[in-house]
């Protein structure tokens, strides 16, 4: 009796929403809704709507979770449409130049959409299979782009800091094995860690220090090395900071080159810096989560020379390759650095039950369940061609470097540097101003002011202490006029500013 109410109760819960075999057509009803409201987003005129946030946070209860009324489709729609679609920001808008978001590919959307619908988790075979394949042929094809070895290997990450926070931890593991036979994995920290030292560019990215700091080993175990007057890591300036702490009695590990600085788009020269690692006996990792996709250029390759002897590299397809996020890789040259991560749970991955024809790709994450975000990549590749990204990489670069000739003999602009990716970083100048703290205040009200108003998102940074505005190029359908509306309305807002104060 017991269980014959129990079955009553549970069979009057409301079980149509679960996508399975007897929901297939209401799948498609709202799947066909949802896309009808997406596209509508596509008309936007504007990249943002200039709604302030206080009025985003007056609707209360459209964000609230905890409602009891039931919605239909049509009225979530409408609820998110509200709430959301018409306040979000259009990474594909002409006027979005502000940071490392990319237009997304319609064949990255459709690789999404089905990864998202079967809900594939790619930590173990028995969960995954051909999953599992296709993850592993997307890593052998660009660990083979980069020129690592045969025995090279990757898997796929939430992004750049994880990356490059793998990379940290394989570094200090893997020397402290070699080195001082310690199994820090198993046994726990060691006194002698506390001596090792990163080496990395002062341009780099800020994951490097953030995660020193996570492994414990704190924000002075990385040196930042000084860059030239093309923010490129100074090969001398590295050499004397690794024997300069040497001689404080550290011990370097590690050396971090970036493939495309977040600020500038700048290259370390990585043949050199390589050759510096191989002398010191260290490990080599490149950062190369947004320059990296530019290894399917023809106009870059050359920058490259040197990443085929990284022990690791990082790479970051939301980036540079059109890619929904998350979509990212860690790529190591030796598939044995993987020991350093890898962990075997009886329920799930067992030791004896190690397979080569049923791989577990949890043994080379740190993450446990691990979205399918391959299969967006596949597609790309396979609808879209390398050939093809790589053109639109070179169509961005080229669309900087026209707009930096456009506005370098402007005198109302100093430009920081001459593009080497699709960033440029420069300031507005008032005319007749001379203190750097007034122009440091008019570049930021620039910044904001076309934000606030929906008009254009840009991006600011700092260099030597001076506010800089920064362009990040990447919709290969923006044309030069595009982006010189862009620059009239910094000219006309900070002429404004200047009448006003």
């Amino acid at each position: 009796m017991l269980l014959e109410t129990q079955t009553d109760l549970i069979s009057n819960v409301d079980i149509d929403h679960f996508f399975d075999a007897h929901s297939k057509y209401t799948y498609e009803e709202y799947a066909q809704k949802a896309i009808q409201y997406v596209s509508s987003f596509l008309n936007t005129n504007k990249f943002f709507s200039g709604e302030s946030p206080s009025n985003l946070r007056s609707k209360v209860d459209l964000i609230k979770a905890d409602a009891n009324i039931k919605l239909s489709i049509d009225e979530a729609l409408l609820e998110i449409k509200e709430l959301y679609l018409d306040h979000t920001i259009a990474f594909h808008h002409p006027n979005y130049v502000a940071h490392l978001n990319c237009p997304v590919l319609l064949p990255a959307l459709i690789g999404d959409f089905i990864a998202s619908s079967v809900n594939t988790a790619v930590e173990t075979w028995d969960q995954s299979t051909s999953a599992t394949l296709i993850e592993q042929e997307m890593i052998r094809w660009i660990t083979s782009k980069m020129g690592l070895p045969s025995s090279s290997d990757g898997v796929f990450t939430s992004g750049g800091t994880q990356s490059n926070f793998m990379a940290l931890l394989m570094a200090r593991d893997h020397y402290a094995f070699k080195h001082y036979g310690l199994n820090l994995k198993e046994n726990g920290w060691s006194d002698v860690v506390g001596k090792f030292r990163f080496f990395c560019s002062e341009k780099s990215h800020f994951s490097i220090k953030k995660n020193a700091a996570l492994m414990g080993m704190g924000y002075d175990a990385v040196i930042p090395i000084a860059t030239d007057e093309r923010m490129k890591m100074k090969p001398n300036a590295l050499v004397q900071a690794i024997e300069k702490e040497k001689q404080l009695g550290n011990i370097p590990i590690a050396i971090i080159g970036t493939a495309g600085t977040t600020d500038f788009g700048s290259f370390d020269p990585l043949s050199t810096i390589s050759k510096i690692a191989k002398e010191y006996d260290i490990w080599f990792h490149v950062d190369g989560a947004y320059g990296g996709c530019y290894v399917l250029t023809d106009t870059h390759k050359h920058l490259f020379n040197g990443i085929e002897l990284a022990d690791s590299i990082t790479i970051d397809f939301h980036k540079t390759m059109f890619q929904p996020v998350c979509s990212s890789a860690f790529l190591t040259r030796d598939t044995k650095h993987f020991k350093y991560i890898s962990y075997y749970a009886d329920y799930l991955n067992p030791l004896e039950h190690r397979d080569e024809e049923c791989p577990n790709l949890i043994e080379k994450s740190i993450q446990t369940t691990r979205r399918f975000d391959a299969l967006k990549l596949w597609f790309t590749l396979k609808m879209t061609t390398e050939k093809t990204i790589g053109s639109f990489l070179e169509k961005v670069h080229w669309l900087a470097l026209d707009l930096y000739h456009s506005i370098k003999d402007d005198d109302n602009f100093e430009i920081a540097h001459k593009p080497e990716l699709s960033t440029l970083v420069f300031r507005y100048k008032a005319n007749g101003v001379e203190e750097d703290t007034i122009h440091n205040t008019i570049n930021l009200y620039i910044k904001n002011t076309l934000f606030k108003s929906g008009q254009a998102s840009i991006a600011s940074t700092k260099l030597n202490d001076k506010t800089y505005l920064k362009f990040t190029l990447l919709n290969p359908k923006s044309t030069i006029n595009d982006l010189l509306s862009i620059i009239a309305m910094i000219k006309e807002t900070g002429n404004n500013y200047k009448s006003s104060n």
